[in-house]
């Protein structure tokens, strides 16, 4: 059964199918929900990351929750991945990194990350005096090598499983949004960042940018066919304010096939005016499946690779109305 979970802000919603539409249940409300990851192995163990109130696990797809286990020290968890061995990662405000090897029950820091001889440099612009793992990516190749975004850093690489790390290399961005790695594509990374799109496929040694035809280069959500890791989709507004703010709100969806240009999607999908930047994800069980919601946690799928999007029709709670669309993730 098809499980799609959005962190609202305010709550986690955990939709699943009824009848010929999709009905959303309110899980954790009232705790600002961020992040969220699934185990590959156990798809129905989720975790969701708050900012502010730790980090919670569910072993019975969002029906139940409960906090992990001790070790992390940051309450404003603001990134969390499982890897294909079902290692545990979360990365918070300040940036840290923790590493879980028993699912959740407890957590060890790996504080040489914030050791890195640009550390002094990462500044959020929002909040200047701290910054964040935004995001992590576990290598699906080797278990040993994982990389982290830090907004606003950099992404920096580790090929000891968090025990040392190597600093941010050129080509790569500083302002990183999203990451994403595919099972197909060994040593394959790719980064959304503030300052257009960046990607490597030697495994982290080497970047290169590629942002021919994309119509702005503040990119938030990042997306890769699970069946091909050259389809690629990502968000994209004129700058921060057009991602993040109601009142300034700008987003297209862009597309990529191989290394041709990126090509804006519009059919289906809500105006960009007054659409906030979008979260992608895409469930492995699904090729050639995208789903996409703005900041308003309205969701929209594609089964065409991207092409055409239809809202899902969904019923919410009577009254509820989203805060936010922090995180998406969908679950097979």
């Amino acid at each position: 059964m098809t499980r799609i979970y959005v962190a609202t802000g305010d709550a986690l919603a955990v939709i699943g199918r009824q009848d010929a539409g999709w009905r959303a249940s309110l899980e954790l409300v009232g705790r600002p929900t961020y992040c969220l990851a699934a185990d590959p192995r156990r798809p129905e163990r989720v975790y969701c990351g708050t900012f502010g109130q730790g980090l919670w696990q569910s072993e019975d797809a969002g029906a139940t929750w409960r906090p992990v286990g001790p070790g992390i020290e940051s309450p404003a968890v603001s990134s969390v991945a499982v890897g294909r061995d079902g290692v545990v990662w979360a990365g918070t405000e300040p940036s840290m990194l923790y590493r879980s090897d028993d699912g959740g029950r407890s957590w060890v820091a790996r504080p040489a990350l914030a050791e890195l001889p640009s550390a002094p440099t990462w500044s959020f612009p929002p909040r200047p005096w701290t910054h964040h793992v935004r995001w992590i990516a576990p290598d699906p190749a080797e278990e040993a090598r994982i990389f982290v975004g830090i907004e606003l850093g950099g992404v920096m690489r580790s090929l000891d499983g968090g025990l040392s790390w190597e600093d941010r290399k050129p080509g790569s961005q500083h302002d990183a949004h999203t990451l994403a790695t595919h099972p197909d594509a060994p040593g394959r990374l790719y980064e959304a960042a503030g300052g257009g799109f960046a990607e490597t496929r030697d495994g982290g040694q080497s970047w290169r940018g590629h942002d021919a035809g994309l119509k702005w280069r503040y990119l938030w959500g990042l997306a890769v066919d699970p069946a091909d890791p050259d389809l690629l989709l990502v968000s994209a507004s004129p700058g921060p304010r057009e991602a993040h703010d109601r009142r300034s709100a700008r987003a297209a969806m862009h597309r990529r096939v191989g290394q041709g240009a990126w090509e804006q999607v519009t059919a289906g999908l809500p105006d960009e005016a007054g659409t906030r930047g979008y979260v992608l994800a895409t469930n492995p069980a699904e090729p050639g499946v995208f789903y996409a919601a703005p900041h308003d946690a309205r969701v929209h799928r594609s089964s065409d690779g991207g092409r055409a999007w239809q809202e899902l029709a969904i019923q919410w709670p009577a009254g509820y109305q989203a805060a936010d669309g922090n995180a998406l993730l969908v679950t097979g």
